[in-house]
């Protein structure tokens, strides 16, 4: 497997930044959310939906808050009093919610994120920060998954990172084929994770995949 390409992020920097040039404004995103009321058949005048396209948006903001972030930023404080400590960090069990650019239908799962310190740490939060920007943002799990290691790996260049993603899929659970309680499995293995079969193994083992 070819391993993703780390100017992924830079691309994508310089694709927002073009994009929010262009926003629409607030009241445009309201007027879409009542044509869409109206598409499915509904009156976006009546009683109950009258204040729907103002609380959608706002829920888009906080969906959508991502884009507003720089996961890069999140990661530059590092420290360098570790000891010598230079094996697995792992933070487990990263619950997020994304949604599916494909349908804006949820994606719902959990990270794991691994990486081998070289000479410096993070602070965990700092990770679990980084999985919250991209799940926040319209995805694919494979390109999160990418995202999520190449970001890690440029910014602390460790001797190895690793992100596994176990999500489910509501463009798949709740429409189309509507095969509930189906979970889908990505991971990126960068560096030492990538290249060594013992390290990749007890990674696996620790997040109760080996």
């Amino acid at each position: 497997m070819t391993p993703p390409r780390l100017d992924v992020i830079d691309a994508d920097a310089a694709e927002l930044r073009a994009f929010h040039a262009r926003r629409p404004s607030r009241e445009e995103a309201e007027a879409a959310i009542r044509t869409l009321i109206l598409y499915a058949g509904d009156d976006p005048d009546r009683e109950g939906l009258a204040g729907t396209p103002d609380r959608v948006v706002r829920s888009y903001d906080e969906f959508f808050a991502g884009y507003r972030e720089d996961p890069k930023q999140i990661l530059e404080r590092t420290f360098e009093e570790v000891e010598g400590y230079d094996e697995v960090v792992l933070l487990k069990d990263i619950e997020f919610a994304s949604h599916c650019e494909h349908h804006m239908v949820p994606i719902i799962g959990r990270a794991h994120v691994a990486y081998l310190p070289d000479k410096r740490v993070v602070g965990i939060s700092k990770l679990a920060r980084v999985v919250e920007v991209y799940a926040k943002r319209l995805q694919i799990q494979e390109k999160m998954t990418a995202q999520i290691a190449n970001t890690i790996n440029e910014v602390l260049q460790p001797r190895g990172v690793a992100v596994v993603i176990d999500a489910a899929h509501q463009c798949m659970t709740t429409r189309g084929v509507n095969k509930p309680g189906v979970s889908m499995v990505t991971s990126t293995m960068l560096g030492a994770f990538r290249e060594q079969g013992d390290t990749r193994r007890e990674l696996l083992a620790m997040i109760g995949r080996g």
